[in-house]
């Protein structure tokens, strides 16, 4: 029987163990670069308030914690409810645990696109999925299902074709779904004018670890919003660079 630090752990206690890290760790990967992070990490911070308040004699405060951390298991489940249901739905399909890699030629193909919808100014919002599945705004869009080509997201945003409002996602590669409505990225500076598909494409990417991809209608420019954060004015060069880094991590 193995030891640590002087106990004796059982072999059986050692995979408990290793068990409980694993899931944790994916955990940590399904809620990073997300809302949900900030949150995780906050109720850990009040947990450790709690903790040294009670070791320190800090009766009130320690007082309000556990009444407060009492229901945290229900606040929990309010707030994450949909991402409880996105993980419970990658844990059915083995997705929790493994990811397809994104494929080169899919980056190529993207990459393509964009440059060429940003020379001929069509307005484009092309959203990719990463660890954090996006099966509710999936739904609510028109199913595609198709490999991703520059001819089809072409089509897709053209000015004429009835989806081209909306987002399409991606999905390894493949286009899953069009004419999907984001979330609006809340917080903004005032002095921050984006349009809609930009402030979609910040909200989308607070939210989830996605990577969102944006050309300008009206002038031609392509931006990528990360974790929340949108770069502008990208040439060819920046957004390969950008989208190399996204796309593999």
């Amino acid at each position: 029987m193995p030891s640590l630090g002087g106990f004796s752990i059982s072999w059986l206690e050692m995979a408990d163990i290793a068990v409980v890290a694993v899931i944790f760790y994916r955990l940590i990967l399904l809620i990073k670069g997300t809302r949900a992070l900030s949150v995780f990490t906050g109720l850990v911070l009040l947990l450790l308030i709690y903790y040294f308040s009670g070791e320190l004699g800090l009766t009130t405060l320690h007082w309000l914690l556990a009444k407060f951390l009492d229901s945290i298991f229900l606040v929990v489940i309010i707030l994450f409810q949909r991402d409880i249901r996105n993980a419970l739905s990658q844990f059915g399909a083995g997705r929790l645990w493994r990811r397809a890699p994104e494929s080169d030629q899919g980056f190529n193909v993207l990459t393509a696109s964009v440059l060429s919808m940003a020379e001929k100014r069509i307005g484009a919002l092309i959203v990719i999925e990463k660890n954090v599945p996006l099966g509710d705004l999936v739904a609510r869009g028109v199913a595609v299902n198709a490999d991703m080509s520059k001819e089809l997201l072409m089509t897709i945003f053209h000015p004429d074709t009835p989806l081209h409002d909306g987002a399409v996602i991606v999905r390894n590669g493949h286009v899953i779904a069009a004419g999907c409505i984001l979330p609006l990225a809340v917080g903004l500076r005032k002095r921050q004018h984006f349009g809609t598909r930009h402030r979609a494409a910040i909200g989308i990417t607070q939210e989830t670890d996605s990577v969102a991809v944006v050309v300008s209608e009206e002038r031609g420019e392509i931006s990528v919003a990360i974790g929340g954060r949108l770069t502008t004015a990208l040439d060819e060069v920046r957004l390969k660079r950008v989208l190399q880094k996204a796309w593999s991590r």
